[in-house]
């Protein structure tokens, strides 16, 4: 018979969602029929993918995975809470973060096209196995690979059983010292390192708004510039993890802390799943339903 065609299999991709080793396999055995080809994936629970597509997988897990010198954070998601605590979903993570750690793929497309650590199938195909299997619309969306020195150490925190994912890395101290400050970000949520990290677009911005505000509330214009020092001292504060007050000890910011431990801060990672995403439409309805009922 005639080879299977790269257009063929792209097309029967695009229809069952199947990863493309399946689909050329159940073209092959189809002998290039692709309506066949694709009942033959939907009879194999491989065609599931592509009719969950449309879904917003907003669930799910993070998770952090260290060795030696070198850490991965990751979020996969799924549809719903139950099955982010599945431990066929859990083995999944853990399964992505050992083949992220070894392969070092720089984005996800990069990571979704390279062949499964120690398996002869694509990390986009693995995951589809696994949304047969589960039943859910299930996706890598997103990782930070960290390299560290001999002098650094990394801290891993996980909050709620793996809503929250932050990992830090800290210059001198030790791993505890690191996974202090990894849990000051979870409770907290910095958004910057360090004032120096903020743009000068950002600051620039934040200050017209305080001396605006300033302004509004009658205040003389010759103490307002003061008043907007303060406020913007306050600003850095309340978005940088060095000048924030450490969650275990107010007294002191993050970096005393870690001065006192004879450390510093390098840089943190901070995941909560499903940051950013929208819900399901249906969950607002129930939410709404919910509201009336009470």
């Amino acid at each position: 018979m005639a080879a299977i065609s790269a257009k063929l299999v792209k097309e029967l991709r695009e229809i069952t969602g199947a990863g493309m080793m399946d689909c050329k396999k159940a073209l092959t055995e189809t002998d290039g029929d692709i309506d066949k080809a694709v009942d033959l994936l939907r009879e194999k629970g491989m065609a599931k993918a592509a009719k969950k597509a449309d879904r917003v997988a907003a669930e799910g897990l993070a998770q952090v995975k260290v060795e030696g010198n070198k850490a991965v954070i990751l979020e996969v998601n799924s549809e719903t809470d139950f099955v982010a605590k599945n431990d066929q979903f859990v083995q999944l993570i853990s399964t992505l973060a050992d083949h992220l750690l070894k392969n070092n793929p720089s984005t996800v497309e990069e990571a979704l096209s390279q062949n499964l650590e120690g398996q002869d199938q694509k990390v986009e195909e693995f995951i589809n196995s696994a949304i047969a299997k589960i039943g859910e619309k299930i996706s890598l969306r997103r990782f930070t690979i960290v390299d560290k020195a001999d002098d650094e150490n990394f801290g891993a925190y996980l909050h709620m059983g793996g809503r929250i994912a932050v990992l830090t890395k800290v210059k001198g101290g030790d791993e505890s010292i690191a996974k202090d400050v990894a849990m000051h970000v979870a409770a907290v949520n910095p958004r910057y390192l360090s004032k120096d990290q903020v743009s000068q677009e950002e600051a620039a911005h934040e200050k017209e708004v305080l001396k605006q505000q300033a302004l509004n509330e009658g205040k003389p214009e010759k103490i307002v510039e003061k008043m907007v020092e303060g406020r913007m001292k306050k600003f850095f504060q309340e978005i940088c993890l060095v000048d924030q007050n450490f969650v275990k000890d107010p007294d002191v910011t993050v970096s005393k802390y870690l001065a006192n431990n004879h450390a510093s801060a390098e840089g943190f990672v901070r995941y909560e799943v499903g940051e950013g995403m929208e819900k399901r439409q249906e969950n607002f309805a129930e939410e709404v339903k919910a509201q009336m009922k009470q």
